[in-house]
């Protein structure tokens, strides 16, 4: 049994894993103020991001001292709310930027996908904490599918892709930890590449009128990425010449993104002394959020930005270290579905700032500006440090 009374003294903190996101908070703060005041953007945005992490780290503490089998009873609850938050955002959302992703409090606007891969890790680490036996029935491995496909398909409404499609590693990896038989996994894995590949396919080639529903920008990002020629299928000349010239804005910022990446050398142009951001090659309504990085790299260089990594694998790797030494299946699932999720984040910002992956919105761990995303990454390192300190048998 564990011990349900762990005070703050007791506790055994992971603290090498506590200065890495410590060390990630501040470079965000110092980024996050360099991307938005040197091309005068605002100067509260960095304020605001404090305030989201003393609030996100007040969470997490909260979470540390409770066990997370304790929490995990409440995992329908939170599921069920996060379903109802998502089916809210379609009659109350607040559309930015031509998605309608958040509810507006007044105070705070709040991203309910973010929340919701919380309640998944959650809800299947709970689910699928069961015996052998049982995960060799295929109803189990249905009814896990389907817990993964409700939020999915209310979070691509928005739209939000890149957000809908991270609760797929976020399955699998659960899903392979857990237990679950190989041939099941493979015929995951081969529904979701054939769905890529027709998703492809249909994008890059199919006649308007038998194109899948996808929102345009969501479309232009995707056509970007693979070279593809907006206009070519336009009707008419003056359509033709609107799409071309929104053709040429989509790439222009990906291509700023990646000259951001590789103009800081070795060393950087020092902070705040990025040409890219503060002439406004970069967007400034994105620069300091999905192109962080891409700030990072120009001030700091190649050094920065190793050292931006080098933080990120000592949270990953943590992480899985604290997923191997969980006391039992459902503290080392929960563990996996928090390492997979934020290392999928990870990879896919970084991807699309050096154009390995396609432009998708994936906010950057603790490093990127927003309340949601800050909240959730917390939240999640929180449960990280909860199965740590439960970890041991008294």
């Amino acid at each position: 049994m564990y011990d349900a009374t762990i005070t703050p003294k007791d506790a055994k903190i992971d603290w090498l894993m506590l200065g890495a996101v410590a060390g990630l908070m501040l470079v965000g703060l110092a980024f996050i103020y360099s991307a938005t005041t040197v091309n005068d953007v605002s100067s509260r945005f960095w304020l605001k991001q404090a305030i989201f992490y003393g609030g996100g780290v007040a969470v997490a503490a909260g979470i540390c001292f409770i066990p997370y089998e304790t929490i995990s009873r409440f995992a329908m609850v939170g599921y069920c709310f996060s379903i109802i938050l998502l089916l809210g955002v379609m009659f109350f959302g607040t559309t930015v930027y031509g998605a309608t992703r958040w509810i507006d409090l007044g105070f705070f606007r709040i991203q309910p996908s973010e929340f919701a891969k919380i309640a998944v890790i959650f809800m299947l680490a709970g689910f699928l904490s069961r015996s052998q036996e049982e995960l060799r029935d295929p109803k189990i491995f249905f009814k896990t599918l389907g817990l993964i496909a409700v939020p999915f398909v209310l979070i691509l409404k928005e739209p939000d892709l890149g957000s809908a499609l991270i609760l797929f590693p976020i399955g699998f990896g659960i899903m392979l930890v857990a237990g679950v038989p190989l041939r099941f996994l493979l015929r995951f894995i081969g529904g979701i590449t054939v769905l890529i590949v027709l998703l492809l396919v249909d994008i890059l080639f199919a006649p308007p009128s038998w194109q899948i529903k996808l929102e345009d920008y969501q479309r232009h990002r995707l056509l970007v990425y693979f070279g593809q020629d907006f206009a070519k299928r336009s009707t008419s000349d003056a359509e033709r010449e609107r799409l071309q010239q929104l053709q040429r804005a989509k790439s222009y910022q990906v291509e700023q993104a990646l000259i951001s990446v590789g103009s800081g050398g070795l060393t950087g142009k020092g902070w705040r002394q990025g040409t890219q951001n503060a002439l406004g090659y970069l967007p400034k309504g994105a620069a300091h959020n999905d192109f962080i990085f891409s700030v990072i790299a120009e001030e700091k260089g190649f050094l920065g930005s190793v050292m931006v990594i080098g933080l990120y694998s000592v949270l990953i790797f943590s992480g899985i270290k604290i997923a191997y030494q969980a006391r039992d299946r459902l503290g080392k699932l929960l563990a996996v579905g928090v390492v997979t999720m934020l290392f999928g984040h990870i990879f896919i910002n970084i991807g699309m700032n050096i154009r390995l992956m396609p432009v998708t919105g994936i906010p950057l761990p603790l490093l990127s500006y927003g309340g949601s995303s800050v909240l959730c990454s917390l939240i999640a390192i929180g449960v990280l440090q909860n199965v740590y300190i439960y970890r041991r048998s008294y």
